[in-house]
């Protein structure tokens, strides 16, 4: 008797999220014979899991804050979908798509229930507020077959703080939402003349040292801190830029307005970028003062271009960054710290190399998205059986 195709639904909060951390790994399982569906929000990056003929897109519009009404209809409509597809697995990543799978899933009795937690919004909040997102991650595992984590730090720390019993959950290999396309982030795609192009397009010298930093530029990024240990650099070295690139939050205009004329005069803002890469190929080093993360692939995509980085002594990052050996550890919402660690790496070229070449090591070793996609379809199978 010859075996089922097997059904797999990802679902996240926004379209930005499956293109950013997902898209290859579900290209590589339906390169592999998996039927993949993905479902999220439908925003002005849906186009591109729209044109993606190995992907099916179903759009349902998933809030990121509370909104009861539209909360209920996409609960709603997740059910009727689940219902229709019959879906062997339904797998969700970010919060809020996972409070709505867990229920849906769990209401209309799909076999394989999964989430991955990739960092918990409340460990930066207080009162009803963390009371109330911490009870949604409890709902999360509880309802759920099983869940993952997307380093082994985050896993210790939802189990020591009772939100899923170890029994229920478990990190895939050493980590990491989705691994690294290791052919896209690899250092040899830039040439020097293209390198020294960008920086032209910056207007930075050849002989400029650039600190790097990807992601939202928001307040939890620890972008405050990162600015006010930069000025503090500046104050001693004015050969060096710090390179933003990423979307603003709401918050992150005013966080860049209140800089000083000195400061802002070596900042470069990119924006959000497709091709994040380039900006690591001309960069030292990656810096991402975080106040929160599960796991931060942002550090390995780094590490995966031959540069280290300096991040915050935070759960997930612990994981993403090893000390002293790929890059610096630096206490948390410390810009005292974060500079004495930026500052380490700017004056010490021998050690930024030697982080480097580890860092990129690890990365091709540990990280590569196609190891990662393999042992996520194992799961898959070990949960349905012989009948895939």
């Amino acid at each position: 008797m010859s075996k089922k195709s097997l059904k797999v639904a990802r679902v996240s909060t926004v379209s930005f999220f499956i293109i950013t951390q997902l898209k290859t790994q579900l290209n590589d399982l339906s390169r592999s014979g998996v039927e993949v569906t993905a479902i999220s929000s439908f925003d002005e990056m849906s186009e591109v899991l729209v044109s993606d003929k190995e992907i099916k897109f179903t759009p349902v519009n998933i809030e990121r804050k509370v909104d009861l009404l539209k909360d209920l209809y996409a609960l709603f409509c997740l059910v009727k979908i689940f219902f229709k597809e019959k879906f062997d697995v339904v797998h969700s990543t970010t919060p809020k798509a996972g409070l709505l799978c867990a229920i849906a899933g769990f209401f209309t009795r799909n076999p394989v229930r999964l989430h991955t937690y990739t960092g918990q919004p409340w460990v930066t909040m207080t009162g009803l507020k963390r009371a109330i997102l911490k009870a949604c991650d409890k709902i999360i595992g509880a309802l759920n077959t099983h869940c993952y984590a997307d380093s082994h730090s985050q896993m210790e720390f939802l189990i020591s703080n009772r939100v899923i019993k170890r029994s229920r959950i478990s990190v895939l290999g050493e980590g990491s939402i989705a691994g690294i396309d290791l052919e896209r982030f690899n250092p040899e795609r830039y040439s020097t003349q293209a390198k020294n192009e960008l920086k032209g397009e910056l207007c930075l010298g050849e002989t400029c040292k650039i600190v790097l930093f990807v992601g939202r530029i928001a307040q939890d990024k620890g972008v405050a801190e990162l600015l006010a240990a930069f000025a503090g650099i500046l104050s001693k070295d004015k050969d060096v830029a710090l390179v933003l690139v990423g979307p603003f939050e709401p918050e992150g205009e005013s966080i860049i307005d209140s800089a000083s004329e000195e400061v802002k005069r070596h900042i470069r803002i990119v924006g959000y970028c497709n091709e994040p890469e380039k900006y690591m190929a001309i960069a030292d080093f990656l810096c991402l003062p975080s106040y929160r993360e599960g796991f931060g692939t942002v550090i390995i995509e780094a590490a995966a271009m031959g540069i280290p980085a300096v991040g915050t002594d935070i759960y997930g990052l612990s994981d993403a960054i090893q000390d002293g050996v790929t890059g610096v550890l630096v206490k948390v919402a410390d810009p005292i710290s974060l500079e004495r660690g930026i500052y380490s790496l700017l004056n010490w070229p021998e050690l930024r190399l030697s982080m480097g070449i580890a860092a990129r090591s690890r990365a091709v070793n540990k990280f590569d998205s196609s190891l990662c996609s393999e042992l996520l379809m194992k799961e898959y199978k070990e949960f349905l059986g012989d009948d895939f």
